[in-house]
């Protein structure tokens, strides 16, 4: 594609290279650059893509992309645009085809339940014999293919690769999670979406942010639209404060859900168990039956979410049950370890103040004995959730193991005294422990017939980020490990 046709629609400033150079490939990593590339110098919050200009230049890329004046030597091959990732949004739609165009796309947005209610739309559009794919923090996965997520929210150019090649295969649908980073850096410029979904806002990425406006003023954009019009279709929890903030919006249909009587999805009965839970859900027009595996209210509510959109997408009654009885597991999330141990154990990627306290209030529904729970605080992040998050693990569990999580540069020892503060203020017996494993081992060794504990933070995360290295570390392996150790070797069937 000649450079000229590429750029169509993309506002520029200044253009030295020649419109009639051929471009073969786009790239904003220089690594990926090969001769015929038209590579985006991005400054993003670890690297500046600036920095590579030459090492991309002299790969072959035959032009550089920036929102920067251009340095005098490379004059000729740079082209100047107001908003590079925007830029980068058009062109990419442009060289693919505009395979966004092509499909249902649902973009789901909130603190806490995006992936879950992610998992559950795949599974109930794939009920309902609609080909999916599913792009989110655990992994990207489309037309037979996955790949573990690096970002909750790829880049646009990735995001519209994958979309090309799932339009490829036959799909016709996309469910992704819309993270806030992404929708303030506008990754999902130019995106269409059929369906916007809010969760919630609770406490996290203030570090990005600031605060809570700014917070939620990217969660927003996802309904006012990005360079496209607004989704067709808005789906509100109704329970969340922050929601009346969206009832404004200009999205042509809105449909809420919630525990509150008010939501036009709500729940008429629910029972829960080990196993999972049973509801009857009332929405618009129809009544439904559903029974998930998955366990406890936090679930309930992202049920109630992936409802709501299917129904608004006018997705059948029955396929909508069945899609919710498929999905058995979300990796991560409320995620059960179990060896034949008399107790439960859970594996949860809670890593808030309030996405902990609703995995623990869940756990404390299933709990007949002592509800154990270890956390830890992430490093180079949001400083003032750690006690919140200390201060939720003392009131609602009966025993605390304080460990690390993600310390990244941070001292461990000193994100957990920052922790510490919030527990402390409880009253609550807890046990600090600085090495992770050592942490599960002494968790899992307090546990007795009866007792839950949860293992809370890092979920389906199968690493763990050190201050100069990232080292293999699966809660769930790790969790196995120490209750063969400890003497547990089979699995059980498990019975309300």
């Amino acid at each position: 594609m000649k450079l000229g046709e590429l750029l169509r629609g993309v506002p520029t400033l200044e253009i030295g290279a020649s419109p009639d150079l051929e471009v073969i490939a786009l790239a904003y990593d220089s690594r990926r650059v090969e001769r015929g590339t038209l590579f985006f110098a991005i400054r993003g919050e670890k690297s500046d893509g600036h920095q590579f200009v030459g090492s991309a230049l002299d790969r072959g890329a035959i032009a550089v992309v920036s929102e920067r004046e251009p340095p005098p030597e490379f004059a000729a091959r740079w082209i100047r645009v107001e908003k590079i990732r925007r830029a980068l949004s058009s062109a990419a739609r442009e060289f693919l085809g505009h395979p966004d165009s092509k499909l249902l796309t649902v973009g789901i947005t909130g603190t806490n339940g995006k992936t879950t209610t992610a998992f559950l739309l795949e599974s109930i559009l794939h009920a309902a014999g609609i080909p999916t794919g599913l792009f989110g923090t655990i992994e990207y996965r489309w037309g037979g293919k996955a790949r573990t997520a690096i970002n909750t929210t790829p880049e646009s150019l990735d995001l519209l690769t994958y979309f090309a090649q799932l339009v490829e295969s036959g799909g016709e649908a996309a469910v992704l999670e819309a993270s806030s980073h992404a929708l303030a850096q506008e990754r999902l410029w130019g995106f269409p979406f059929r369906a916007a979904v809010f969760t919630n806002l609770t406490r996290d990425h203030l570090d990005f942010h600031h605060d809570f406006e700014s917070y939620f003023a990217a969660k927003r954009r996802l309904f006012e639209g990005l360079g496209a019009p607004p989704p067709e279709l808005a789906v509100i929890n109704a329970d969340d404060p922050w929601s009346v903030k969206l009832m404004d919006m200009p999205n042509p249909r809105r449909i809420t859900y919630g525990m509150n009587a008010s939501a036009q999805v709500r729940p008429l009965r629910f029972e829960q168990g080990l196993n999972g839970l049973q509801a009857t859900i009332s929405a618009p027009e129809t009544t439904l039956e559903i029974k998930s595996p998955l366990a406890g209210r936090a679930n309930l509510a992202n049920i109630l979410a992936a409802i709501a959109t299917s129904i608004g997408l006018g997705l059948p009654p029955d396929r909508i049950s069945e899609g919710i009885t498929s999905l058995t597991s979300v990796p991560g999330r409320f995620d059960r370890v179990d060896a034949g141990q008399p107790f439960l154990v859970v594996v949860d990627y809670a890593h808030t103040d309030d996405a902990l306290r609703n995995v623990l209030k869940t756990a404390r529904e299933l709990t007949r004995e002592r509800l154990i729970v270890l956390f830890g605080c992430g490093g180079d992040r949001d400083r003032t959730k750690r006690p919140l998050m200390g201060e939720a693990a003392g009131e609602l569990a009966d025993l605390v193991v304080l460990t690390s999580d993600n310390p990244r540069s941070e001292d461990p020892v000193t994100i957990m005294n920052d922790a510490l503060v919030g527990l402390q203020r409880t009253g609550r017996p807890y046990i600090p422990e600085v090495d992770r494993e050592s942490a599960i081992r002494k968790a899992l060794g307090e546990a007795r017939d009866g007792d839950v504990v949860v293992l809370a933070g890092k979920g389906h995360e199968t690493y763990q980020i050190l201050k100069d290295q990232t080292v293999p570390f699966d809660d769930r392996e790790v969790a196995r490990k120490v209750l063969h150790d400890l003497g547990y070797d089979g699995e059980k069937d498990r019975k309300d």
